[in-house]
């Protein structure tokens, strides 16, 4: 059976253990053999052949720095791994003419690696110390279809057109305008269609470092697709995008696949992700240490194999429960109110909210929807104190994430947590995996850290109502799942109120008793209705998206219909666009 140590060096911390008590433990190296020794980087190595996979050093390690992992023999040579003891990555998806196809799968797990690879800008090195040649690669894959891709991509027949993961990145190795970078990169004389159809009119003009989180995000995306090539890759193309902007560029991602084009996609927004895609690779292995892309399936399938967390025909059980998703109503609401508010106008320079009256009940989950720059932020901000109203919330006492997180602090998270780590171990600490980072400054950790870590000190807060802005953000699909556990049973063992604004309808459809809707136009105004139970507020947003959603018959996980399909049209003319 072959056998793969991982040695997670930015855990690894000699002095912190006495001194290499990895190897000090392991019963080879008190045989006399080497099989755990001091490397040349003062961290350790582990030799995987002479490793017996007892599980004593990751068991005795203190700071969670060793995987020995034990995989089925098919898995027996890596398609790239990051040195000696680092990450493994096993498969890759393949790129099908004339579909979208989809990746599923955890943070950490390789979907990126395995789509540079797939973009040439990484070469994989099949698990050895150099770069594999693209005869070598050829080989390796020899009677499957990755072989006639690789074979293409050799021949000079694949052109490839990559939207990266960190779009944040882009105005700080660009510059000038919106018009200037699209205009550079039009290969296909598309600048009209492809602005206009996802809405970058009204900032051409605008230097790049001016633009939005979002606008930036459609930026990257028209930049890909005005590209001529014959294989695009989108790397989370919705992160920024509310969820009118997420159908929009789902619909503009589907019309590139056509016969002498692939698409391929890897997204977190489950439903978005559905929407989009025909066929679907689940990734899973272990985040840090390896990961293998299965085969590819019929996206419904996939998704709910995913779900399950078992796939059948490969005999991989990658997960120990299912995701379940439940009809309503999931649960009895409170009808004690915690606060309520009156009517009210809230003004930011030329923008203006209107704000209807409402109430919030104890121990109640709230969503909230809407498009951005609508006055969603304005509102969490007015309920939390940090804008003045004529309105006070009762005197409750409030606790607040905030959508923009201070990623520049030399303070180290187990500082900053100092009530979560005493006071909530079991109910945020463990869920939310926030051991390994407490010894870690907040300015060294990645978006989806970070965004954890700000969720469990605003959770770990005493307060009766709490607000969340945008807290799934960097998460993949399966913490936001946790994190909706987290919340409920914060709601329910404290009996607290939450109120949470975000863009994944999977995610608000899971966590949320109750939906608050915005309307309007953006960045000139905004107004508030709700909270409604769940089939009212839906209705309503779903409306102004013009789109339907029903339940899968076996996940039960909300789906969006395909517009002008039977269901689509029997759910609109009796009024009921959510599940019908």
């Amino acid at each position: 059976m072959p056998r793969i140590a991982i040695i997670r060096k930015e855990r690894c911390n000699p002095q912190g253990c006495g001194g290499y008590l990895c190897a000090r433990v392991c019963p080879i190296n008190m045989e006399g053999q080497d099989c755990i020794v001091k490397g040349p980087d003062t961290k350790p190595i582990i030799n995987e052949e002479l490793c017996t996979g007892c599980g004593i050093c990751p068991n005795r390690c203190p700071f969670d720095a060793i995987d020995i992992i034990n995989l089925p023999d098919k898995l027996e040579h890596p398609i790239h791994r990051y040195g000696r003891n680092g990450f493994h990555l096993y498969s890759l998806p393949t790129p099908v003419f004339g579909k979208v196809v989809g990746i599923v799968g955890r943070n950490g797990i390789g979907k990126s690696t395995a789509i540079k690879i797939l973009a040439g800008i990484m070469k994989p090195n099949l698990g050895k110390d150099e770069e594999a040649t693209w005869q070598k690669l050829v080989e390796h894959f020899k009677g499957k279809e990755a072989q006639t891709y690789f074979e293409a991509v050799r021949d000079g027949k694949i052109t490839v057109s990559y939207k990266p993961q960190h779009v944040e990145m882009i105005p700080k190795t660009t510059t000038g305008t919106v018009k200037e970078l699209l205009k550079k990169v039009d290969e296909r004389n598309a600048f009209d269609e492809v602005t206009k159809t996802l809405n970058l009119n009204k900032v051409l003009d605008r230097d790049i470092k001016q633009v939005s989180g979002g606008e930036l995000q459609r930026i990257a995306i028209a930049a890909t697709a005005l590209r001529k090539a014959n294989f695009y890759i989108f790397d989370e193309p919705t992160s920024y995008l509310d969820i009118k902007q997420r159908i929009n560029v789902s619909k503009f991602i589907k019309e590139l696949a056509n016969e002498q084009t692939a698409v391929l996609v890897v997204e977190h927004d489950l439903i978005i992700l559905d929407y989009m895609t025909d066929l679907l690779h689940i990734t899973y292995g272990k985040s840090g240490s390896y990961g293998i892309v299965s085969l590819p399936k019929q996206t419904r399938t996939g998704m709910n194999t995913y779900l399950e967390g078992y796939i059948r025909d490969e005999n991989m059980r990658f997960r120990d429960k299912k995701i379940e998703f439940i009809a309503r109503p999931p649960r009895p609401i409170n009808k004690l109110i915690l606060t309520e508010w009156k009517p009210m106008e809230l003004k930011l320079g030329d923008f203006k909210l209107n704000v209807s009256e409402g109430k919030i009940g104890k121990s109640t989950i709230i969503g909230v929807v809407g498009e951005n720059g609508i006055g969603k932020t304005t509102f969490v901000k007015a309920l939390a104190g940090e804008i003045t109203t004529n309105e006070k919330l009762n005197n409750i006492t409030v606790a607040y994430k905030p959508q923009y997180l201070q990623d520049e602090s030399d303070e180290f998270v187990n500082s900053f947590l100092v009530e979560a780590i005493s006071k909530y171990q079991t109910q945020l600490i463990e869920p939310l995996e926030l051991k390994h980072l407490l010894n870690k400054p907040l300015k060294t950790l990645s978006g989806g850290e970070l965004q954890r870590v700000y969720i469990a000190k605003c959770l770990s807060q005493e307060a009766e109502l709490f607000l969340l802005d945008e807290p799934s953000a960097y998460l993949d699909i399966e913490q936001r799942l946790t994190l909706s556990k987290v919340v409920r049973d914060l709601a329910d063992q404290r009996d607290v109120s939450i109120l949470i604004v975000d863009h994944d309808l999977l995610f608000l459809d899971y966590i949320s008793d109750k939906i608050t809707v915005f309307e309007g136009e953006p960045a000139k105004q905004g107004s508030v209705t709700g909270p409604f139970e769940m089939e009212q507020g839906m209705n309503k947003f779903l409306t102004s998206l013009n789109i339907t959603l029903r339940r899968d018959k076996e996940s039960k996980r909300p789906r969006i219909n395909k517009e002008g399909s039977v269901l689509d049209r029997e759910q609109r003319s009796s009024g009921k666009l959510y599940y019908g």
